[in-house]
Parts: structure tokens; sequence; C-alpha cells
């Protein structure tokens, strides 16, 4: 009885494997996947975080630094060596975003060469304030012949915490 088991194993042979049906299938599905998937773009702002050194600069080596301090209050524009250039009040509305743009302007005509800026911030300003300085700061929008040109500004910008006033805001 036990030859007749194996006999019986002998006999049966393997069945192949038949993959043309999923082949044909990824053939079709692959292509059709690549050309119908979303390729998301990534845009990633590089910021500079200002030293921590506290010693003043020797007058030889002092230039223009534009710094724009974003207060609770109002906004203020200035010279890190000079001091205030500008101190922008909070309108009934918000920030004084307008009056900053036009400062800003003023200053890229006097100093054409110069590309950085310095946004600092008192704490517990919000996010979305940071982000409307920061376009004003980067960029000039104007509309030419229907459309909206952007002129760079101080694309070069630094982010830090402003300094503490004597009122000790």
């Amino acid at each position: 009885m036990l030859r007749g088991r194996r006999a019986g194993r002998r006999n049966v042979e393997t069945a192949e494997l038949n993959i043309t049906a999923f082949m044909n299938l990824m053939v079709i599905l692959v292509p059709f996947l690549l050309i119908t998937a979303v390729f998301s773009r990534l845009a990633i702002l590089e910021l500079n975080l200002p030293g921590s050194s506290t010693e003043a600069a020797e007058p030889q080596e002092q230039t223009f630094q534009l710094e724009v301090t974003v207060r609770k209050d109002r906004l203020e524009v200035g010279d890190r060596n000079q001091g205030a250039m500008g101190v922008y009040p909070n309108l009934p509305d918000g920030y004084d975003y307008d009056g900053l743009a036009t400062k800003l302007r003023e200053i890229k005509e006097r100093y054409p060469e110069k590309t950085d800026a310095a946004i600092l911030l008192e704490g517990d300003i919000a996010y979305d304030t940071l982000v409307q300085v920061y376009d004003r700061v980067s960029v000039r929008e104007e509309i030419e012949e229907g459309t909206i040109v952007r002129y760079d500004l101080f694309p070069v910008i630094s982010i830090g915490d402003a300094p503490v006033t004597e009122g000790g805001a």
C-alpha cells in the first residue's frame, strides 16, 4: 500500500503559474498611476538667525543694518547703529502695513544694494503678523498693465527677539 501512494505522486505534474493577466494589469496600472499622481512642490524659506554677539561694532565697520521691530502696539523701522527711522502706531483695524511698505520703498531707494534685513518680534506676536511683515519687507508688489509685478526689497531676512523697551513692555 505504501508503494501505491508514492507511485501516485510521481505521476502528478506541477501546474505552471500563468501570470500573463497580472502582467497585463501592471503594464496598464503603473503608467496610469504615474500620470495621475499629484506631485507636490515644497517651498522653503531660508532664514538667517542673528548672532548672540552684544559687542559694539567698530566705527569703520558700522554700515546700515535695517531692523523692523514688531511690538504689540506699533511697528518700528530703524538702523541698528543709528536708531529709529520711523514708528507706525497700530490703526483701529491692526498694524499699519501700508506705512511700513512705503517706508521700506524709500529705504530701498536710498540703499539699492542692500538686500538683508532683520525682523525683531516681541513675545506673543501672532504668526500671521510675522508673515505679513515678512511679505512687506521682502517683496514690493505693484500693478503694471493689469498684472501684479513683484520687486525684491530685502529678501535676505533674519528673525530675532525684539529688545525690551524702557517701559518694560
